[in-house]
């Protein structure tokens, strides 16, 4: 049903290649897409591939990403990831999971995010989106986003893991958000949150 509702689902990160997705989403930890979007094309204008960001002063990076956040930290990340990229794999970019969350700044979603969009291979990215609208709608439990993406993986065939996600975080974004917009959510009747503390409430009320 999500599907219906967010038909052309993707991610909202602006991207040419694999190396600037992987780039854009080390960048929108505990940012925005909105935020990342603006900083990214004078980025990659300076830097437009692996080796010249390898070659940059991390001063120069933090510049250039300073209105994201955390600058000094995710240039830190950006400088020792180009390196490694540059050293380790030939400036091309891992297609397994295991390799990229070896790099430097790169977690199970950000990896996630760069095989299933980038590469076209299997990937499920859960963030906080993903966690919240899976156990609300009660399709998945866990306490953490490896729990929760194992449970989606499972039961969820492999050729919709990125569409599931994109659905789920798109929707948590804009409905199903911390305090969720429950009366214009179109999943109402199936969703667990909705009958046990909407419902539940008004029953008691």
């Amino acid at each position: 049903m999500l599907v219906r509702e967010y038909p052309n689902a993707t991610t909202e990160l602006k991207y040419r290649n694999p190396f600037e997705l992987l780039v854009a989403t080390v960048l929108s930890a505990q940012s925005t897409d909105i935020k990342v979007n603006l900083v990214t094309p004078g980025l990659f204008k300076r830097y437009p591939n692996v080796k010249t960001l390898a070659a940059a002063k991390q001063s120069e990076i933090e510049k250039e990403i300073r209105s994201v956040g955390l600058s000094k930290q995710k240039a830190r990340n950006l400088t020792n990831l180009a390196q490694q990229l540059v050293t380790e794999y030939q400036g091309n970019i891992p297609t397994n999971i295991t390799q990229l969350t070896m790099l430097s700044g790169v977690g199970r979603k950000t990896a996630n995010v760069v095989l299933a969009h980038a590469l076209g291979l299997p990937g499920f990215p859960v963030d906080r989106h993903v966690m919240r609208v899976s156990t609300r709608l009660g399709i998945a439990q866990g306490r953490n986003a490896l729990e929760i993406e194992t449970q989606l993986c499972a039961s969820i065939p492999q050729r919709d893991w990125r569409l599931s996600s994109d659905v789920q975080i798109l929707h948590g974004r804009r409905v199903c958000k911390q305090k969720p917009l429950c009366q214009k959510c179109v999943l109402q009747k199936k969703c667990t949150y909705f009958k046990i503390q909407v419902l539940g409430q008004l029953k008691t009320s």
